[in-house]
């Protein structure tokens, strides 16, 4: 790995210089992250790495394809809470990324490139998360004092007000994985398989072979289930904005299912709780870019 993921980047990476050249010298801490936020996400808002940044390296951000999902609030019972517009990848962590990143893999049930990772414990996927946002020229969310034998972060805050990578709020990842819809899947009344990968016995798929939601993500349902940054607890009872869950927990959460699940584990609203130390082959992660808020 790679050979063939450096030769894949190298054209990328000399459009990107030759962007920046005519452009300009960088200005030190500027963010630039060139999607109309005026757009809808369905529509003109996908971006690949080409992002027009003077602190992102587009050679790591261009491993993923992002896109923007505008401001936007989800009811839950009577309350509604809102959720500043953010950008996530269209696709889940891929085994070849993550070995990129992390110079290694988890045993991985079914091996393969494009396959997304599984295997990844909650306190891995932080880390993996500050990895890249180092390797893309950002700040960190996850912020510890030491990482135990088993991988647990000690001490554990994180700062949303970070311009990085993280795994997403548990909000966050039902308003992008509806595309929304309010509806039980967000293929409506379409073929489930058509849209998840699930109902498997062997292991996950490779990524985006699927139909995606109307935000163009694929996989949010199905394939690896996705963890997020939430503890579980019970929703609050009052709305509050860019909700970060409870601020201490014994179970992270995870959504969206994978590939051994039954259709019903599948619903953007279906919530499955997990120690952070464990890790399944069921089980991977999915990216959020974040400017802070």
């Amino acid at each position: 790995m790679n050979r063939k993921l450096c030769l894949w980047l190298l054209p990328f990476a000399v459009l990107m210089l030759n962007a920046c050249t005519a452009s300009g010298d960088p200005v030190e801490g500027e963010q630039i992250f060139p999607i109309d936020e005026k757009k809808p996400a369905s529509t003109d808002s996908k971006s690949s790495a080409s992002a027009d940044s003077s602190r992102i390296d587009p050679t790591v951000f261009g491993m993923f394809d992002w896109v923007k999902i505008p401001k936007s609030s989800i009811t839950r019972g009577v309350n509604s809470f809102g959720v500043n517009a953010f950008t996530i990848a269209t696709t889940e962590v891929t085994q070849e990324v993550y070995e990129f990143v992390m110079n290694g893999l988890p045993a991985q049930s079914e091996e393969g490139e494009k396959r997304a990772v599984s295997n990844v414990s909650w306190f891995r996927a932080a880390l993996f998360c500050n990895a890249f946002s180092k390797q893309a020229g950002l700040d960190t969310a996850y912020v510890y004092k030491s990482i135990t034998k088993d991988s647990a972060l000690v001490d554990l805050t994180i700062d949303y007000s970070a311009s990085s990578i993280r795994l997403p709020t548990e909000n966050e990842w039902e308003i992008a994985a509806r595309g929304g819809t309010t509806s039980t899947y967000y293929w409506g009344e379409d073929k489930a398989s058509k849209y998840a990968y699930y109902g498997q016995t062997s292991g996950p798929d490779e990524v985006s072979k699927k139909t995606p939601n109307s935000y163009g993500l694929y996989d949010v349902a199905g394939n690896v289930a996705e963890w997020v940054n939430d503890w579980y607890d019970a929703y609050p009872k009052k709305q509050s904005d860019n909700y970060t869950g409870p601020k201490t927990g014994e179970y992270r959460i995870v959504r969206g299912g994978g590939w051994s699940d039954k259709v019903t584990e599948l619903a953007p609203k279906v919530r499955e709780k997990l120690d952070p130390a464990d890790s399944k082959a069921t089980l991977g992660f999915r990216l959020v870019y974040s400017t802070g808020f």
